[in-house]
């Protein structure tokens, strides 16, 4: 049990939040968040989420989420940018006067909330998930890439802390200027990601019997996934003559792009819940190419639910692997180097039983409680640490 920082006797500690990713929207930031102020709402820590999405009434914080107004982003509309807020918003945040903000990312809102907060003297942290410069090269745009990492330290620089993922990204984020980090790692909830749901019934739905072994990928289905290198993965792997099964769990812009490519996969589409757990469950080895992952919530979730891991040597997912314990790294962006880390786990099943055997155990020492109990103690530092007390 992780008691909340006693900062201010008086009342507990405040912290305002500015997302564009929450729940019921679905990825990895809204359920990094979802873990995150469940914990809060448990510790007694008093916070408010500004987002242009609302949970439904069964999340048991919705009722502490003000809806700001948006524009759905144009390559992906599923996704939503907020609007920077007026006087009426700012006059809210004044009478309930957090102690901290938290920006998790870099957009026109969170720059506003930023002024906002320095206005008052109350300090800012923010958060690294997305990492959105290295999408211009999927979009036909490199060259703005520069232009991307100057905004996103004039960006961070605003905060006293950026809270980071995995030590990959940490390192890059330092090579491009931006040193003010700490660690925020990832959790998981092992009851629910296990092996125990396997299903037969999934995979019968998908074509594999029990002598064909299923290469799983959960993802949003965007170039940004190297979703190019999948395709020539499998290639390679069915000019071998590997028996096996592809199925791609997720949707997106490229779905039909893909299923011409991959006609002979499987594809499961959105899944959430249960069912997400138990398509985990029912394959065999679990098939990361990209090279933009912040950390890579999948790659975790597979170890949990007893997959051995292939991912490439590029962002997040790397730091999550041991190679030749629970899986393996492959070269970046060379799909025949990750065809052939797939097909050494196809050509052996007791070697995929012991490096599944052995992410889960590795997935063990994630324990949510303990990850964010260590941010809220940053929290309670920074404020601390801060020159100006917020203004009550």
């Amino acid at each position: 049990m992780h008691n909340p920082p006693d900062i201010h006797p008086a009342r507990p500690m405040r912290v305002a939040y500015f997302t564009e990713s929450l729940l019921p929207h679905v990825d990895g930031v809204s359920r990094t968040l979802a873990q995150l102020f469940g914990f809060l709402e448990r510790q007694g820590v008093e916070f408010r989420v500004y987002s242009p999405f609302v949970p439904g009434p069964e999340v048991t914080w919705s009722g502490r989420v003000r809806p700001v107004k948006y524009v759905r982003f144009p390559l992906y509309p599923d996704y939503r940018v907020s609007i920077p807020f007026g006087p009426g918003m700012a006059r809210e945040l004044d009478a309930w006067a957090p102690d901290l903000v938290h920006l998790v990312s870099p957009t026109p809102m969170a720059s506003r909330a930023a002024g906002w907060a320095e206005k008052r003297g109350i300090p800012v942290v923010s958060s690294f998930h997305t990492h959105f410069v290295s999408y211009f090269r999927y979009y036909g745009a490199p060259r703005l890439e520069p232009f991307g990492w100057r905004m996103l330290r004039r960006f961070y620089a605003r905060c006293c802390k950026v809270y980071v993922p995995s030590e990959s990204t940490i390192r890059e984020l330092h090579e491009h200027g931006i040193r003010n980090t700490e660690p925020w790692s990832r959790g998981i909830d092992l009851a629910r990601f296990s092996p125990g749901h396997r299903s037969a019934e999934l995979r019968r739905a998908a074509g594999a019997d029990d002598e064909t072994p299923i290469v799983l990928m959960v993802s949003r289905l965007v170039k940004e996934k190297d979703m190019a290198d999948l395709v020539q993965m499998e290639r390679v792997l069915q000019a071998g003559g590997n028996k096996h099964r592809l199925v791609l769990v997720g949707d997106g812009p490229m779905r039909g792009e893909l299923e011409a490519a991959l006609p002979d996969a499987h594809f499961a589409g959105h899944q959430g819940g249960d069912d997400l757990a138990r398509w985990y469950a029912s394959g065999d080895v679990f098939v990361f190419p990209s090279t933009t992952e912040t950390f890579g919530n999948v790659v975790l979730e597979a170890q949990a639910s007893g997959l051995p891991t292939v991912v490439v040597n590029r962002g997040g997912p790397p730091d999550l692997v041991q190679p030749g314990e629970t899986g393996f790294i492959a070269r970046a962006n060379d799909p025949p180097d990750l065809a052939a880390h797939v097909q050494r786990l196809l050509a052996d099943p007791a070697e995929r039983a012991r490096m599944g055997a052995a992410a889960r155990d590795a997935a063990r020492a994630r324990d949510w409680a303990v990850i964010n109990g260590r941010l809220l103690q940053s929290y309670a530092q920074v404020i601390r640490d801060h020159p100006s007390p917020p203004r009550r």
